[in-house]
């Protein structure tokens, strides 16, 4: 009994020195001091700017990785006032299109001479040497089994005119 007596009084007096109050004093103190300090005041959040789309405009420039394209400006061709084209002449339904849109086909002979079948403009047409064909007063100079020489009339840019071989090659069939 004697041994139980001495834990109880050693039980009780760790109780009474955990919960005897303490001195606290300093706690309390350092707590009140924070307390009494001011308040600080937190920052506002940043304004974000609204997002501003874009659009690449740059897309028909050349590519800056690429060395730029010299134009020789002085070796260019001079036109002349003798060549000129014939504006009073009817003009043919033919010189309506781009001479680009044309192809040769084939070709047709018979006893009224030779002829060209070219397609484009939304069929297949027959020319002769001296029709005309295309935009820029092409006249057709010679017809063969294989092409189709033009000679286009063109404007130089300073009031003068040049003249343009053209050729329509023969379109293999595939």
């Amino acid at each position: 009994m004697r041994l139980s007596r001495l834990a109880l009084v050693l039980a009780l007096s760790v109780l009474v020195g955990c919960g005897s109050g303490g001195d606290f004093a300093d706690l309390r103190a350092y707590m009140d001091e924070v307390r009494a300090r001011p308040k600080g005041a937190i920052e506002p959040l940043p304004k974000f700017q609204p997002y501003e789309s874009f659009t690449y405009r740059a897309a028909s420039l050349r590519s800056p990785f690429q060395p730029p394209v010299r134009v020789d400006v002085v070796s260019r061709q001079k036109g002349t006032q003798e060549i000129k084209p014939d504006e009073a002449r009817a003009k043919q339904f033919l010189e309506g299109f781009n001479i680009e849109t044309f192809v040769m086909v084939g070709t047709l002979e018979n006893a009224t001479g030779f002829y060209a079948l070219v397609s484009g403009a939304g069929g297949v047409h027959r020319v002769k040497v001296g029709d005309y064909l295309g935009r820029n007063h092409g006249k057709i100079l010679a017809i063969d089994e294989s092409k189709v020489d033009v000679m286009e009339i063109v404007p130089d840019g300073e009031g003068g005119w040049l003249e343009r071989p053209r050729s329509l090659s023969l379109k293999e069939r595939s």
